[in-house]
Formats: structure tokens, sequence, C-alpha cells
């Protein structure tokens, strides 16, 4: 197999390829690998180079430093709160939801630290998920006057049941690792130091399989129209909350440092 590596960043996301395995690392560990316009222009290009290469048959998602990160970083929130999302055509961000929500080859993870937001909702699209057992994963969006988002509103539920997701979703409760492998977000938790070994290998044993019955097996197994239409209903609400002005002063408290006061609005 071809085994190259590309360029050393591209908006902090950095992308090799050995094996067949197409490794996309996040590499903004001095703000928590959160993930600006820039990263995810270059998590959905890589996507969709991948999915035409011959050399990629499996895609890894990894991380640097100690989160894999803390979701969509706040600034960029706080810009588009002024506007819908989609006002002057798609974000890069729905750009990679959609794209990693189509992709056919598999995707593996392997998450240490905090996963927040689109930090957990991405892994409802990954195939296998290794999991450091003090990993927290969390999908806060009420909190922010938000919604939930990449078919995490229909996968999450399905998942891990209602009142599980509700309270996810609406309380701001903190999965670890354990807990997610034993309801079912990851195969598998284990010690944090282990977890990118444990994650490249499973991916290059996934990159051994015949091609052609994986991709078809994972077609089987996702119902892509449902996963769709749902992605596109949140994004609608999603625009709409994210222009509110609930959500300027989560993201004006924020920046204070201060607990929001939705009651005044």
């Amino acid at each position: 197999m071809t085994n190259r590596t590309g360029p050393p960043v591209t908006n902090h996301i950095l992308s090799d390829i050995t094996d067949g395995v197409l490794g996309l690392t996040f590499d903004r560990a001095e703000k928590k690998n959160a993930i600006t316009d820039g990263m995810y222009e270059a998590l959905a290009e890589h996507l969709d180079r991948a999915q035409g290469d011959p050399d990629v048959r499996v895609v890894l998602i990894r991380s640097r430093g100690d989160a894999f990160t803390a979701g969509n970083d706040m600034a960029s929130f706080a810009r588009q709160s002024a506007g819908p999302v989609e006002a002057s055509g798609p974000s890069n961000a729905t750009r990679f939801i959609r794209t990693i929500a189509g992709f056919e080859k598999p995707i593996v993870a392997g998450v240490r630290g905090r996963a927040v937001g689109i930090g957990l909702t991405m892994l409802l699209h990954c195939d296998l998920v290794i999991i450091a057992r003090d990993a927290k994963l969390s999908a806060p969006f009420v909190n922010l006057a938000l919604v939930p988002e990449a078919a995490s509103s229909l996968l999450l539920v399905a998942r891990i049941g209602h009142v599980r997701a509700f309270s996810m979703f609406a309380g701001g409760e903190v999965l670890d690792g354990e807990a997610a492998a034993q309801w079912g977000l990851a195969n598998r938790a284990i010690a944090s130091e282990e977890v990118d070994a444990e994650a490249l290998a499973a991916a290059r044993l996934l990159a051994t399989r015949p091609r052609q019955s994986l991709m078809a097996t994972k077609r089987l197994m996702r119902d892509h129209t449902a996963i769709s239409e749902q992605i596109a209903l949140e994004m609608r609400e999603f625009s709409a909350r994210l222009a509110s002005p609930e959500a300027r002063e989560a993201f004006q408290a924020f920046a204070e440092r201060r607990p929001p006061d939705f009651a005044k609005v």
C-alpha cells in the first residue's frame, strides 16, 4: 500500500496516509482543539478527497494534547449569532457534518480527554470508537441556547434512549469513557495512553478487509435518507436559535465569564 505524508498542518488538521489509513489529527492543543471554520473546511476537504482516493481504505480521527476537541470555537459561534448560520450559503461546519454523515468508507476514532458538542456528535458517524476511560463526553447544546446537530437528535436517542440523550442535550450531563462504552457510544474504554495505538491498530485491521464489502456493510447499516433529513431539520432550527436573543445572551455570558440570565430574554 502507498504511504505518504500530507502537508505538515492545514488549519490545525494534520494528515498522513499509512497502510491504507488516512489519519486526521486535531492539532490545536493550546485551545483544547476547539474547531474553527478553517478546521471544518480542512476536515471536509480531506474527507471529500478520501472518498475517491483508492489509497485510502479507512479514516482515523484523533487528537494531539489532552482533549479530543472542546467543540466549536466559541468565537465563531459568537460572530455567527448576529445572523442565520447559512445566510450566505452553507458554512464549513455544515459541510463537514454532511460529508462525515455521508462518508462511505469506515471511520475510526481515538478519543482522549474532553469531547464536547461536535466532538461527541461526530462519533455517531464513526464505525469504531476507542475511548479513554477518563474521557469526558458532553453535548450541552441547550446551555448555549442551541439545539443538537449532526443528526444527533436521531442517532444519540437511538443509541442510548430518550431520557439519557435528553439529559445530555438539555441537562449538560457529562459521560465518562467507561459509561460511553457501556451505553454503546464506544467499542471499548482503555487507558488514555493506549488509545492512539489501539485506534491505529483497529484502523489498520479494517484496511485489510475487502473494501467493497466493508462499504456495502456500512451502507446497509445506516439509513442515509433519514440521517440527511434530520440534519436538514436540525440545521434550520440551529440557524434560528443561533440568531436568537437567548444565544446572544449565552455567548455574551461566556465571554464575560458569568452565568447566563435567560429570564431577561
